[in-house]
């Protein structure tokens, strides 16, 4: 079996260094190349055709961004950012997995070496992940959302009257992983204002959930927000799980609230897509909808399974539109799925199913 083949762009010295460290300890990756600058990377990639590229978002010369955009164009390569856990880097990252970065790996601004070493394992998988990732999908997304750019840019938001029927009977969860930022936002953006509730789940680091929310906000009729505890949940909301607490649902009386808890990591991940889906599944049963999107791993597959079991209808993003067919391929291996469906037909599908 062939090794992948990763060239990292980086200006760091010490971040080439860590990083070139990290993935020759695996037996399945080489690095083939450290680059400073992306001017540098680009006479490297021709020579060396990488499988993936670790790329650094703030160098000399060109920043990654506008690398990234001339790379997607001419020369499409699987692409894993390396970002800062900060606003600024929040923000410019899921700027790149809008143009069509597979994922990323985030450092803090202080002690680099030590975060970056501590994360080694989920550096490789990320990798690993990338090498296999379908730029098929990336790419007709990119593609299809050239003629409608403009509708994704500040949605004015229907004028809905507050009344006491905006309490949410049903609910609809969704789980995301691995490409699941802009799979949520093409999801969410022909809901109507009126429609049932939508808890959403997207692994992301706590410091990113303020930018993809007001992403998800900008795209949507609907409102979208980090909740708190406690919050009752309405209909036109859209509940964004933030980055570092567990999401679930209670009922109470009528109506149901939103719990969040500092509990120990789930599959790995906090929030946790099965925390959600398993709650859900308890308290809501038959008048949900269960849906997961693209994304590395198995998280979500359980409890898909426990609301399919509850009477919840499940959907499914098909293999040939994930950008990973990890989470929703281990639901379909569990018997669970009601729909498989292509992410251009899964908002057409929640509506029905959450009538």
């Amino acid at each position: 079996m062939n090794k992948i083949r990763v060239l990292i762009i980086d200006d760091s010295i010490l971040i080439r260094k860590i990083l070139t460290e990290i993935l020759n300890s695996s037996p399945d990756i080489e690095v083939v190349g450290v680059a400073a600058d992306p001017l540098i990377a680009r006479e490297m990639i021709k020579q060396l055709n990488p499988d993936v590229l670790t790329l650094d978002i703030e160098m000399p010369h060109m920043d990654g961004i506008t690398f990234l955009k001339n790379l997607m164009r001419l020369r499409p390569t699987p692409v894993v950012m390396i970002s800062t856990l900060t606003e600024k880097g929040a923000e410019v990252t899921l700027e790149a997995l809008t143009l069509g970065a597979v994922d990323f790996i985030a450092k803090p601004k202080v002690d680099v070496v030590s975060a970056i070493n501590n994360y080694a394992d989920e550096v490789i998988a990320k990798v690993k992940m990338a090498a296999r990732a379908n730029l098929s999908s990336i790419n007709n997304r990119l593609l299809s959302s050239k003629s409608t750019d403009t509708t994704l840019i500040i949605k004015p938001k229907a004028d809905v009257a507050r009344k006491a029927t905006t309490i949410s009977h049903k609910l609809i969860a969704i789980g995301a992983s691995t490409g699941g930022t802009e799979a949520i936002k093409f999801v969410v953006k022909d809901l109507p204002a009126d429609t049932h509730a939508v808890l959403i789940v997207q692994h992301l680091p706590a410091a990113f959930s303020e930018s993809l929310v007001r992403h998800i906000d900008s795209v949507s009729q609907m409102t979208a927000c980090i909740p708190i505890h406690g919050q009752v949940i309405e209909k036109g909301h859209i509940y964004l799980a933030p980055g570092d607490r567990h999401m679930t649902v209670i009922k109470e009386g009528f109506r149901y609230l939103i719990q969040l808890n500092d509990g120990e990591l789930v599959n790995r991940h906090k929030p946790s897509v099965d925390v959600l889906f398993h709650s859900v599944a308890k308290q809501v049963g038959a008048h949900a909808v269960a849906v997961l999107l693209t994304g590395m791993g198995a998280d979500g597959a359980l409890g898909m399974k426990s609301m399919h079991e509850a009477g919840s209808k499940t959907i499914i993003q098909d293999e040939p539109s994930s950008v990973v067919w990890g989470m929703p391929g281990a639901a379909f291996k569990l018997g669970c799925t009601d729909h498989v469906l292509p992410l251009t037909e899964i908002t057409g599908k929640i509506l029905i199913l959450a009538k």
